[in-house]
């Protein structure tokens, strides 16, 4: 095997000890087991309709058959390549593939009805959802989780800490740590929820999407409803109206979901980074880590950084893939055929992205002292609590008068907001609900997460 550093992509050479168990859903291997998945589970659910002239199945041949999928193996993948060589097709490559192993003669009579009556994309479009919807399950949301039960963690620990809010980047209304955090773990459990719902579809319907050859061939046969039970039976949904190839409003449905979590992410990356800027966030350090070639001090907030980089990368192939597979000419042409062998890159740079995130967010720890000191310096933003007060107690204008102390004013202090408490016409009571005010307690209602 070529050495990984001659590798063109990243996700094949640098990267791939951290995304290598997607090999088993999106490698050229995986898409030629799951094409021999579909045509030998095809095959087993026609031995159900008694067609003239398929005789009955025993037991032990459907053992027979079902063993060609569970125990197919690189060997067996070489094997279709090879043939793919011969017959330049590679669909056809599996078809002749599965007759050569059912060569004897308990299976001689049922030869001609591996790939009966099917067009090429029939195996395709089914085999290519079910390795996303095998993927997901076996991977995505097992990593996802991972990620959103490390926040939360995160934000319980850190519920109790007030810091100072940015909006415009300026000094804005207390918030609480945890809850900022927070923010990101229920925004992805909505988008999570979002994307278990979209169904997965394949298209299974003949040559063009009519059953032409099965229907002339067995006219009484309700194909429809065959083909229905069946893509039902092996886990996905199908299309009932297609023409050769599937639609794929589903498939770019689900990557424009994942497209909206990649966003969240960077979001949530974007946001750490900028925490671990203004010092709100420590870095574990590791003492064999360099973070500068040329400066000694730097401890760099690297794995946020590779994330956000390979989550943009990832959202432009998926942008790119939703825009792309809807459109096709007319009943067929093969543009989507090359473009569905790279439906695995943006899923494995999301992967290696939230892998780079988790990282990341063990190791930090809150620097509270920073954020005090921030909440203690920024007093002003308390204005908005006094004047609301006012509000309620019906002092005029007290917007406009909070506005004319504070507005501009970098030398707001506990001292200077209680002075203008003190100059207010309000009951003694009234100034010392004001006073009590501060910028650590004036944090609105801590959030039950």
């Amino acid at each position: 095997m070529q050495h990984s550093l001659f590798a063109i992509s990243p996700i094949d050479g640098r990267y791939y000890d951290k995304v290598k168990d997607l090999s088993n859903y999106f490698s050229e291997y995986a898409l030629i087991k799951y094409r021999v998945h579909v045509e030998i589970a095809y095959l087993i659910k026609l031995n159900e309709l008694q067609l003239e002239n398929f005789p009955k199945l025993s037991s032990a041949q459907i053992e027979t058959l079902q063993q060609i999928t569970k125990q197919f193996t690189l060997t067996d993948a070489e094997k279709i390549k090879q043939i793919e060589s011969i017959t330049n097709h590679d669909v056809k490559a599996v078809e002749y593939f599965i007759k050569e192993k059912l060569n004897d003669d308990s299976f001689k009579d049922i030869l001609e009805f591996v790939h009966f009556g099917l067009t090429s994309q029939d195996i395709n479009n089914t085999a290519n959802p079910l390795m996303i919807k095998d993927f997901l399950t076996a991977l995505f949301y097992p990593t996802i989780d991972e990620l959103i039960t490390e926040l939360t963690t995160i934000s319980h620990k850190y519920k109790d800490i007030p810091m100072l809010a940015r909006t415009h980047g300026q000094p804005a209304s207390p918030t609480i740590l945890g809850k900022e955090l927070y923010v990101f773990v229920y925004r992805l459990k909505e988008q999570i929820k979002t994307l278990k719902a979209t169904p997965m579809m394949a298209k299974f319907g003949g040559a063009t999407g009519n059953f032409n050859a099965h229907y002339i061939t067995y006219p009484k046969v309700d194909w429809i409803k065959f083909a229905d039970t069946f893509v039902d039976s092996i886990g996905l949904q199908r299309y009932t109206y297609t023409t050769q190839i599937e639609a794929y409003d589903t498939m770019a449905a689900m990557f424009d979901n994942v497209k909206r979590i990649n966003t969240i992410l960077i979001d949530l990356c974007v946001d750490i980074w900028m925490y671990i800027s203004i010092n709100y966030f420590k870095q574990t350090i590791n003492p064999n880590e360099v973070g500068s070639s040329a400066m000694p001090h730097k401890v760099n907030p690297i794995d946020f950084e590779n994330a956000e980089g390979n989550l943009k990368l990832a959202n432009a192939l998926f942008e790119f893939l939703s825009e792309k597979l809807p459109v096709s000419r007319w009943q067929r042409d093969l543009t989507d055929s090359t473009v569905l062998r790279n439906i695995g890159v943006p899923f494995a740079h999301t992967v290696l992205s939230i892998k780079s995130i988790l990282k990341g967010l063990k190791k930090l720890s809150a620097n509270e002292e920073q954020i005090q000191k921030d909440l203690n310096e920024n007093w002003a933003v308390v204005a908005e609590a006094i004047q609301t007060i006012l509000r309620r107690e019906k002092y005029p204008k007290p917007y406009e008068k909070l506005k004319e102390l504070t507005r501009g004013n970098n030398t707001i202090t506990k001292e200077s907001i209680h002075q203008f408490i003190e100059g207010l016409d309000v009951p003694e009571n009234i100034k010392t609900e004001l006073k009590n005010i501060t910028p650590f307690n004036y944090i609105g209602k801590n959030l039950n997460f």
